[in-house]
Parts: structure tokens; C-alpha cells; sequence
């Protein structure tokens, strides 16, 4: 082969280096290959089979959710917090725990820690999220402390029965009502009051509340130590405590909410939403 004209090589050569100018990439440095994109997760799917696999008779995978579940059960399981059997796509006890262990492994505490992944926890362990689930700042309704998410879900709760809704108690409350089992120590969940409510406006309530995304009941004196009200739990709360991680899992099987996990004595409200599910939807 002939050798190029002098001339020629050094047009080449400058034409490189223009074209290499145009794309960003310094003369004489090669191009890098393309980069590898994070997997994806669905939060909102995660966090729902997170509720609801722990308290299902068997380990059949929440209906959506079992590709995002395996990926994150196959992330525990390469950092030795999981072992491989439990990499099945149902978000179970052992992978709640597995899951708090890499909360506390992040330096998390607390609430932060109570098993249910965010989407700060889920991009450390290597996965872009997709539907992000945000609590939101602190906030008060009626007084008492929620956050913004469930500030939103009850204003908008009060928009569709166009009355005010008044708060026994709130959340974030860690021990202070022996009665409520715990379900009031994290984020989401409220004990509506009831007083002047005629019987068909209670029902209302609950049917309402359902609708925009919380597990709601009716709660007596007949049911335990306490006075008549309602209590909601914001479904996929990200600060739910781990007792009313349980109450939202029972609301989906057809449950109570109580410790006997007795048959849903409210109305019917299907299909059974979260507050992102209602927003897009309405």
C-alpha cells in the first residue's frame, strides 16, 4: 500500500479532531462504549407486596410485583443478607428482615429501618426506581402530627364528603396509646372522630377514606379499650410502623385490621387503591 500524501494525512488528522470536538470528546482520546443503565424497580409494587406477602397464608408473590421483588431479594442475596432460597418474588418475613438488616447496614434507625424500601435505599442498592413513594414533610391535620402524603389524602378525603374531618389521634406518636397496639409509633395512620356522625355518615367516611387509599374501619368499644372512631392506615406508607405494615396487608386479604384478623367488616371498596393509584385515576 502506498503511504498517504503528507498533505492528505494531515487534513485527515484535523478532520478527526473536529468531528471529535463536535461530540464532546477530546482530540486523541478514544470514545467510551456505552454505559450500562441501572435496573429499574417498581417502588410502588414493591411496597405493596411488602404489606401484604408477610401475612399471606402461603409465599405466592403479590399479582405485579414479583419482577421488581426477585431483583431486590437477588440484591440482598449478593450482600449475604438473604439466602438464596428466599429469592422467590414474595416479600415475606425473611425478606422484610433482610431488608431492615441493609437499612441498619446504611446507618438508618427507626422508622428508617422498619423493613419497607424508599427510594433513597433501593438507588444505594443499585436500582433506578420507578412510582417513587414519598411521606413527605411533617406536617399537622385537625392538630395532630401526619405527614404531607396523608395530609393530602385527607383533604382530599373531606373534599368528597364536604365536611371536616377531626383527628382523636395521629401519627408519629411511639407509646403514646397503649390500646393502639402500635400501628400510631410511624407515618399514616389516624383514628378519625366519629361524634355527631350519624350511622350512615360513618359509613360514608370509611367508604371514602377506602376510596382515596387508606385501610379503614369502624372501631366500638365492643372491639377493644377504646371509644367509638375510625381508623385508617395510608396504604404503602413508607413510614408505616411495622404493626400497621400488618393492618394494610390484612385490608387487602378481606381482614379486619385487629388482632383476632377477623373477616373486613366495612364497605367494599374495589379495586382497592393506594393514594398514587386514586391520583391517577381521578
Amino acid at each position: 500500500m502506498k503511504p498517504r500524501p503528507a498533505g492528505l494525512a494531515a487534513a485527515l488528522a484535523l478532520a478527526g479532531a473536529a468531528l471529535a470536538g463536535t461530540l464532546g470528546v477530546p482530540a486523541g482520546a478514544s470514545t467510551p462504549g456505552p454505559t450500562t443503565a441501572a435496573p429499574a424497580v417498581d417502588l410502588e409494587t414493591v411496597l405493596r407486596a411488602a404489606q401484604i406477602d408477610p401475612r399471606r397464608p402461603d409465599a405466592a408473590p403479590t399479582p405485579g410485583a414479583e419482577t421488581s421483588v426477585r431483583a431486590v431479594e437477588s440484591a440482598l442475596q449478593s450482600r449475604g443478607l438473604l439466602d438464596q432460597k428466599y429469592v422467590d418474588g414474595s416479600f415475606g418475613t425473611k425478606t422484610v428482615a433482610a431488608y431492615t438488616a441493609y437499612q441498619k447496614s446504611l446507618g438508618y434507625s427507626g422508622l428508617s429501618a422498619n423493613g419497607l424500601p424508599g427510594a433513597t435505599s433501593l438507588e444505594r442498592l443499585g436500582f433506578q426506581v420507578t412510582h417513587a413513594v414519598r411521606p413527605g414533610a411533617r406536617t399537622t391535620h385537625s392538630g395532630k402530627s401526619v405527614n404531607a402524603r396523608t395530609e393530602a389524602m385527607l383533604k382530599e378525603a373531606q373534599r368528597l364528603l364536604g365536611r371536616k374531618l377531626t383527628l382523636d389521634q395521629g401519627s408519629y406518636n411511639p407509646g403514646g396509646d397503649p390500646t393502639s397496639a402500635g400501628t400510631h409509633d410511624g407515618g399514616g395512620v389516624v383514628d378519625v372522630n366519629v361524634a355527631g356522625m350519624s350511622a350512615a355518615t360513618w359509613t360514608k367516611t370509611v367508604k371514602v377514606l377506602r376510596q382515596v387509599g387508606f385501610a379503614a374501619w369502624h372501631r366500638t368499644p365492643a372491639q377493644g379499650d377504646w371509644p367509638y372512631h375510625i381508623h385508617a392506615a395510608a396504604i404503602s406508607d413508607p413510614d408505616l410502623s411495622p404493626a400497621a405494615q400488618h393492618q394494610t396487608g390484612d385490608y387487602y386479604l378481606g381482614r379486619n385490621g385487629l388482632a383476632d384478623r377477623g373477616a373486613d367488616d366495612g364497605p367494599k371498596v374495589t379495586p382497592i387503591r393506594t393514594w398514587e393509584q386514586y391520583q391517577r385515576t381521578h
